[in-house]
């Protein structure tokens, strides 16, 4: 299985979707405070995966890392966004389990995304198409 270059802004568009419905039914069902600590941690983890992607972009290329963005990845990522979790988590008014929670929601919408994936087999479809055109050509 393959990974394609769209798969982390589509997992950010399912996931900020995941997070509007769990805010809005949340807050009906279990009550704001619980459904906003839930929501912000989705965000936090939205925001952490997006650096990640920009990290690892600007690392991992095939002409050689870009230096300079590589830094400045690095140096907004793991101190501003782990301090800012770290007093999320301190915070009285979030509860830390739903911040948790809410972390996790965008791992488990990657991971639903390639359990799709491999039980619809869309990429063994993919590959076969492929094939088939190329044959034909």
């Amino acid at each position: 299985m393959r990974i394609e270059a769209n798969f982390v802004s589509r997992t950010l568009r399912t996931t900020g979707l995941v997070a509007l419905l769990s805010l809005a039914f949340g807050s009906f069902y279990y009550g704001f405070k619980p459904s906003l600590s839930v929501f912000t941690g989705i965000v936090w983890g939205m925001i952490n995966l997006y650096f990640l992607s920009l990290l690892v972009r600007s690392s991992l290329r095939p002409e050689g890392a870009d230096k300079a963005s590589a830094l400045i990845f690095l140096l907004l990522k793991f101190p501003l966004l782990y301090l800012s979790g770290y007093f999320l988590m301190t915070n009285d008014y979030f509860d830390p389990l739903l911040l948790v929670i809410g972390f996790t929601v965008s791992l488990l919408i990657i991971v639903l995304k390639a359990a799709g994936r491999a039980l619809l087999k869309l990429d063994y479809f993919e590959e076969n198409d492929k094939k088939e055109s190329l044959r034909s050509a």
